[in-house]
């Protein structure tokens, strides 16, 4: 027995269970989600290589002519600390004219795959210091986790993979390769350019497809890093309705709360009809608040007999009426006027009722 009872909080305790909602919720506040970092880092290259596709003409034209603008001028000009500042200003401004467009695009790539990838999340718990990151075995554990070893061989296979598309770049353009040294430097720059984009746009594409595969291995190992074991689901449940106990006393008082607010209204009502000892409904007949009698108390069992005490110790009559007493406890709600098919019945109670006292 004992050792089942062993095996049971073994299995209890094992995360074999989906995360709830509450718990990626609380992960991502944490600033923890599926996320591969090779996805932003292909979705950048394709868009610079992009732009580069575009804008590279006017990017050599913009450098051409620093260069011709430096060798023409700068080289000529006195060397004085007026000069010098004019120089780096200068040279500053047209490096900002012609990288900036190179970097605006980089940034928008990147925020654009990470918002792909995670949404709108801002969080600064990542960056928070935590002394346990400094713990040389849990730093050691992670060099020779499986993790690791994953990583070590997805660099391998970008690696290969990468390579070899470039080499198949490089060798379907052999010919243009080997005529370099018979062009002038003006058309082998050109060449190389385009070979150099070519590459880099198979080379980000082929990133792009290995960085899709490894966001869903991302997924999949962070869906499994948040399971929560039988154990973890219960205590969350505990947290967010309440512990069952705690629950039960609650629910309890508010039962002894109705209880007694109930018992106040069974003095001003007009009959009480029971079963005679298991049902108890007390009728109240107002017709300036409503067209038909209306129950102000009802129970069963000790509740009943409750009710009839009451009733006895202010001089409410109390009429038997077995089957009445049943129909009335299940299909009236108090503080509602009593269903149409029992308006008859209780109308000739009601009647005994005020002949009684001399009501009519």
């Amino acid at each position: 027995m004992e050792k089942l009872k062993l095996d049971l909080q073994f299995f209890a305790g094992e995360k074999t269970e989906k995360a709830t909602p509450k718990k990626k919720q609380d992960s991502r506040k944490k600033g923890q989600v599926a996320k591969s970092q090779d996805v932003t880092t292909a979705i950048s290259l394709l868009a610079l290589f992009g732009f580069l596709f575009i804008g590279a003409s006017f990017m050599g034209t913009e450098i051409f002519r620093l260069f011709h603008h430096s060798l023409q001028y700068y080289l000529v000009m006195p060397v004085t600390e007026a000069n010098l500042k004019v120089i780096v200003f200068e040279i500053m401004e047209q490096l900002i004219y012609i990288l900036g467009p190179i970097m605006v695009v980089a940034l928008l790539a990147g925020v654009a795959a990470n918002y792909l990838q995670v949404g709108f999340l801002l969080t600064g718990e990542p960056i928070k210091p935590k002394l346990e990151k400094l713990d040389p075995i849990k730093g050691f554990k992670r060099i020779f986790a499986v993790r690791a070893l994953v990583e070590l061989l997805k660099s391998m296979l970008k690696i290969t993979f990468v390579g070899a598309v470039t080499f198949f770049i490089l060798w379907t353009n052999i010919e243009e390769v080997l005529k370099l040294s018979f062009k002038s430097i003006a058309d082998a720059l050109q060449t190389v350019g385009s070979l150099t984009l070519q590459m880099g746009a198979a080379a980000s594409g082929a990133l792009l497809f290995l960085a899709l595969l490894d966001y869903l291995y991302q997924k999949y190992d962070f869906e499994k890093s948040i399971r929560m074991s039988k154990q973890d689901i219960k205590d969350e449940y505990k947290n967010i309705e309440g512990d069952p106990l705690i629950k039960s006393k609650i629910k309890q008082r508010q039962r002894e709360m109705a209880m007694s607010r109930m018992m106040q209204e069974v003095p001003q009502a007009d009959v009480v009809i029971t079963n005679p000892t298991h049902y108890a409904i007390a009728l109240k007949y107002d017709e300036e608040q409503s067209d038909a009698p209306i129950v102000v108390a009802k129970g069963v069992d000790y509740l009943a007999q409750k009710i009839k005490y009451v009733a006895g110790e202010n001089k409410v009559e109390v009429i038997e009426n077995r089957p009445l007493a049943r129909a009335l406890y299940d299909q009236a709600e108090i503080g509602h006027p009593i269903p149409e098919e029992f308006f008859k019945a209780v109308a000739e109670i009601l009647a005994y009722v005020y002949r009684l006292k001399n009501k009519l």
